[in-house]
């Protein structure tokens, strides 16, 4: 039976709906999605770096040996094999790191989606960093903290600012390595003081990790997860390592938390597909990514070189820029009277694209801000993009 015109349906959402807001920069894409744009905007891997063959291999023997095994429901907690890579490969003399204490998830997004439910309530007071991780601090918001933002510098968040306002903190979170969207890294100095100023406020330190191992000269640095595995919450990826569209990722905590983001986990999505995990093992477990990681960051070196030689030849007087060692990313800071979101407007038309600045902080956003991202785009597009931005600018100087 069909009902004849029935009246429009008036949805009654949830109240925490009000929080949900788009990604700045997932909508962005949608508008540089035009292959004559230069787009500096996105976060996503170079496809150039995509094992195809690699993965491709690895479907064909997980499919052809274990199918019947790969195609069905698995464990909440993640397929045991790679529960137990992902501890050996974190695991250094004094600081073992058992499989009970890895969860596989759907991405990092959604590892801290889960430690969202798990830690946070309404009203929960949140450090974060100035600024931040746009994809945590959406994830977060669905639950209601109140974000307090630590100040810091070239190097990162200051230590001693966390020690002054988060005595009644919920919880840090951190991106020490290469961090998004700012490039900078986290001192071993100031991450020896990080976690001791965590552990003597018993607050937990969500380390997220997702370009860690893409330091420029191979050589990063010691994990906090290693000098307090009992206050540390790690998480990890294989999208920046391997491919984003397998939705692969892990987090790494004391069992207690585990238990519980498990719990949260199987209210979600039961578990992580088996087959993508299966597969991620078979390609890795050999020492794959020991040759193939090397690969990624020779050719992100190259091309942040190459922006940052654009920016020196090209960008005016009056504005500065970080210069990663590692990663995907490059903070360019202009003139204070400049608004990077109506400067997107303009260089949308001049047909290069980047990320205004402002939606990546908790609290006072600086609205003359912007990240770039360079590891898509061939040296000789990033010059011409650099040049069109460039100009943009010096005409509002």
């Amino acid at each position: 039976m069909k009902i004849e015109n029935p009246n429009p349906m008036q949805w009654q959402f949830a109240r925490r709906t009000e929080r949900l807001k788009s990604s700045a920069i997932r909508e962005i894409l949608k508008i540089t999605m035009q292959p004559e744009i230069i787009s500096f905007a996105g976060g996503l891997p170079s496809p150039a770096t995509f094992p195809v063959e690699k993965m491709r291999a690895a479907y064909d023997a997980v499919l052809s040996r274990h199918g019947k095994v790969a195609l069905q429901y698995g464990p909440s907690d993640g397929f045991a094999p790679l529960r137990a890579w992902v501890a050996d490969s974190l695991s250094i003399e004094g600081a073992r790191i058992l499989p009970e204490q890895v969860l596989m998830v759907s991405g990092s997004q959604q590892g801290l989606d889960l430690l969202g439910k798990v830690l946070i309530d309404e009203g929960s007071k949140v450090l974060v960093e100035t600024p931040s991780y746009l994809g945590a601090l959406q994830a977060f918001s669905v639950y209601g903290p109140e974000f307090a933002s630590v100040p810091g510098d070239e190097g990162g968040l200051i230590p001693e600012q966390v020690a002054a306002i988060g005595g009644d903190a919920r919880l840090l979170y951190a991106l020490p390595n290469f961090q998004n969207p700012t490039g900078r890294t986290l001192s071993l100095e100031r991450r020896q003081q990080l976690v001791e100023v965590c552990a003597r406020l018993g607050l937990p330190l969500i380390e997220d990790d997702p370009y860690g191992a893409l330091s420029y000269n191979g050589d990063p640095l010691p994990k906090m997860l290693t000098m307090n595995p009992g206050g540390v919450i790690y998480m990890g990826s294989f999208s920046k390592v391997l491919t984003p569209g397998i939705r692969l990722g892990y987090v790494v905590a004391p069992t207690a938390l585990i238990q519980k983001l498990e719990q949260a986990k199987q209210a979600a999505d039961l578990h992580t597909a088996q087959l993508t995990q299966m597969v991620v093992y078979e390609a890795v477990k050999d020492g794959f990514l020991q040759t193939h990681i090397p690969t990624i960051r020779k050719l992100y070196a190259d091309q942040c070189q190459a922006m940052l030689d654009a920016l020196q030849a090209s960008f005016p007087a009056g504005t500065s820029w970080t210069r990663p060692e590692g990663g995907m990313f490059i903070w360019v800071t202009l003139p204070k009277h400049i608004d990077t979101m109506q400067l997107l407007t303009e260089a949308v038309a001049a047909k290069v694209a980047f990320v205004p600045g402002a939606p990546f902080y908790a609290n006072n956003p600086q609205s003359n801000t912007l990240r770039l991202s360079f590891v898509t785009v061939p040296p000789e597009k990033i010059r011409e993009g650099v040049q069109s931005l460039a100009r943009l600018i010096a005409a509002k100087l």
